[in-house]
């Protein structure tokens, strides 16, 4: 087992240490039947945005997530927002972890922060583990899976939960849309001639009336865990945006991860190595999508505004963390080339746009 947690975690990046003795010390008034032992803390490497820890003690474990250092996108990194999220899904939507604790004394760990218990199975990114020998099946196996917990969770009423009181459903994309145009102009380091006709192309195209469900939101690959057989998610992980909104907006942003094969490169290598998704057995997105249509019966024909909107989306999301670094907010070298990517996202999205495009 401790070979396994050195593959998930690493030694903490330099400059995102913790204060192990004043950690362990609220841990002991915090924690009920908490081991007499040394507490020990490694970094999950995955990720780009929130800082996510592993806390041990003896055998007691647990998740500790707070914000990325330096200032941050007004309303983003919520941790509050995001341990309310799990409280209020989690009873009805076990693959969310179960919340610990959340706690705003920004003494400890120096931001606000929460815990959430840890789960432990299969995280699948770039590569398959050597300790699994993944078929083809497998991948079909997989991606199956994946449209299911999607579909499970659009089907969750959400007037079973008090998400209402922190979410907006009404004329939810057209704010969307306005939204994060404004946090890309926040955040814009250069001019784009490609992203203003995105912008004035999304505005014009606004779907004015939509379902509501509860939406992920961030709904990936590499925020899902699998057991060992990679016939069951459990967990799903990355609550932060999380809200009730368009249920096709998730679609969106789920297919705007989804790497196929015959993709261009500036997509697939954008951020380092292509997903497992580009081996054989999985969906294309085309497939994932009327995988989607017909289990949740929802009309999909207007996909591409919402792919197109998932790819702005992302790239004002990578364009965030670039200008970030580029301010020296960071010093993470791993986001010194985000600019070029947050562009491709951009050409990405535009091309959805045109009027010969088929993604379905």
């Amino acid at each position: 087992m401790a070979e396994r947690v050195e593959s998930e975690t690493i030694q903490i990046r330099r400059g995102e240490e913790l204060n192990i003795p004043v950690l362990q010390e609220f841990l002991k008034k915090h924690i009920n039947d908490l081991p007499n032992e040394q507490l020990s803390v490694r970094q999950f490497s995955a990720g780009h945005s929130n800082l996510t820890y592993l806390l041990k003690v003896g055998e007691w474990e647990a998740v500790l997530r707070r914000p990325p250092l330096g200032p941050v996108a007004p309303k983003a990194h919520d941790m509050s927002r995001e341990f309310r999220i799990l409280s209020e899904i989690h009873p009805h939507y076990s693959i969310a972890p179960k919340p610990i604790l959340y706690s705003e004394n920004e003494t400890i760990v120096g931001s606000p922060f929460f815990m959430m218990e840890r789960k432990k199975g299969e995280v699948f990114d770039t590569a398959f583990p050597d300790h699994l020998n993944v078929t083809k099946e497998d991948c079909s196996k997989i991606s199956n899976v994946m449209v299911e917990k999607l579909v499970e969770l659009h089907s969750i009423d959400y007037q079973k939960t008090n998400l209402l009181e922190i979410s907006k459903p009404t004329n939810f994309m057209e704010r969307q849309v306005h939204g994060w145009i404004t946090r890309y102009n926040r955040a814009k380091t250069s001019d784009i001639l490609e992203v203003e006709q995105l912008m004035k192309w999304l505005e014009k195209n606004v779907p004015h009336h939509h379902d509501a469900a509860i939406i992920h939101y961030d709904y990936k690959l590499n925020n899902s865990m699998f057991n060992q057989d990679l016939s069951e998610m459990v967990g799903l992980f990355d609550w932060e945006m999380t809200t009730i909104g368009d249920p096709l907006a998730d679609l969106g942003v789920a297919m705007s991860y989804w790497i196929q094969k015959d993709d261009p490169d500036l997509l697939k290598y954008g951020l380092g190595s292509p997903s497992v998704t580009i081996h054989k057995g999985f969906m294309t997105r085309a497939e994932f999508i009327e995988a989607y249509a017909i289990k949740s019966g929802r009309d999909v024909s207007n996909i591409n505004f919402y792919l197109a909107f998932a790819y702005f989306k992302l790239a004002v999301i990578v364009q965030q963390i670039y200008y970030r670094f580029k301010m020296g907010q960071t010093n993470d070298q791993r986001f010194a080339k985000f600019e070029h990517f947050a562009k491709s996202l951009i050409t990405l999205g535009h091309q959805v746009t045109l009027p010969n495009h088929n993604t379905i």
